[in-house]
């Protein structure tokens, strides 16, 4: 395995990228160091309708949690384990390919079997070929914790997708997708001359995003006036996003993990994955009358398996592409975590149960929460 130190650079661009969909500045190589201060202004407030004061005052097992981890340290089993402690105990799964309908082996979704035992929100909720953006996710969680919240149950924010994460813990305000405005725009953008003309367009509507892009990188400039002309509002207005990290109802508690003892377990499930089916899970989902969509797409480990079976890869070289794959996400994982100062941290490489009784401890002792 290539020892993934060198993954800073491919996180930064990657966040980069989210925090350009967000309306937010390219990150600096101090973005991954302390958290910066919210600043006042737009964005500073909760979303209309969010429902964010509905635990106001709440403390302890009153306020919900959010359970995060790289992939493969153990999320569904402490959930699991928790709901012996903590009852009624529902989950909101924050993740961005369980909410797949047929990607189960690979994306390791909780069985039918354990939703019985804790129910799991945003699980199984859209067909392959579908888009699903993180703006629905936000707003499918919202009203995910409504009902939690109004059958008197726990709420329990699970996933290891950060943008999902964040998006509903820090009531991130999102720009909408307008695929009208977007499709007259990518009409008009058929060469450099005339992209640099859409930033100059830009450039007079919203300057400051306008200075954050070249002129010439397509996909910025397309987003930054689909969302200025569609939302009526300049695009850099939606932040400030990632790099604040201000109170919270979520008590957050992060399960710590040697990025060696991450690798092994992940090369352990890919290969137990293999022998439960995935390959002609894999088959099934590529013959699917309506494909996969562009982010089911990038499932992990299902693009590998899909060219194994379009004769571009030996099954061996593609199982070992994806289990390096995931294991460079899970060192992204970690440091996108690692970020926040709010998390708790516990030792993740306990039995479930003990694990469970760490998550328990640092919940039930977390103080009030009052919005600003």
């Amino acid at each position: 395995m290539v020892e993934p130190e060198d993954l800073g650079a491919e996180l930064r661009r990657a966040m980069s990228d989210v925090r350009w969909d967000l309306g937010l500045a390219p990150l600096s190589d101090a973005d991954l160091g302390a958290a910066a201060p919210r600043p006042a202004g737009v964005g500073s407030t909760a979303r209309p309708g969010s429902g964010r004061a509905r635990w106001a005052g709440a403390a302890g097992l009153d306020r919900p949690c959010a359970l995060v981890g790289p992939t493969a340290s153990g999320k569904t089993a402490v959930t699991l384990a928790l709901a012996e402690l903590v009852s009624p105990l529902e989950a909101v799964a924050a993740d961005s390919m369980t909410v797949y309908r047929h990607l189960d082996i690979g994306t390791a979704t909780p069985t039918l079997a354990e939703r019985r035992r804790v129910p799991h929100h945003l699980v199984d909720t859209v067909e392959p070929h579908e888009e699903f953006s993180v703006a629905r996710f936000q707003s499918a969680a919202d009203k995910a914790f409504d009902d939690i919240v109004g059958r008197g149950a726990h709420g329990l924010l699970v996933g290891g997708t950060g943008l999902y994460h964040q998006a509903v813990i820090d009531d991130l305000a999102l720009p909408g997708r307008f695929p009208q405005v977007l499709a007259t725009l990518e009409a008009e953008a058929v060469d450099e001359d005339c992209l640099r003309s859409m930033h100059g367009r830009l450039a007079s509507l919203d300057p400051v995003a306008a200075e954050r892009m070249e002129p010439t990188n397509r996909r910025r400039v397309l987003r930054a006036l689909e969302v200025t002309l569609g939302a009526g509002r300049p695009f850099s207005s939606f932040g400030p996003g990632l790099d604040a990290h201000p109170p919270t109802p979520f008590v957050q508690v992060g399960l710590r993990l040697e990025r060696a003892v991450t690798a092994g377990r992940i090369a352990e499930r890919f290969d137990a994955m293999i022998d439960a089916g995935l390959l002609d899970e894999v088959r099934a989902l590529v013959e699917l009358p309506g494909g996969l969509s562009r982010t089911a797409s990038q499932a992990l480990g299902y693009r590998e398996l899909a060219e194994h079976l379009n004769g571009e890869r030996t099954l061996t070289d593609a199982v070992s592409a994806a289990v390096q794959r995931t294991q460079q996400l899970a060192v992204r994982q970690e440091r996108w975590f690692r970020r926040d100062p709010r998390l708790v941290w516990v030792d993740a490489e306990a039995d479930a149960a003990t694990v469970a009784d760490r998550v328990q401890a640092a919940w039930a002792t977390a103080g009030a929460w009052e919005p600003t």
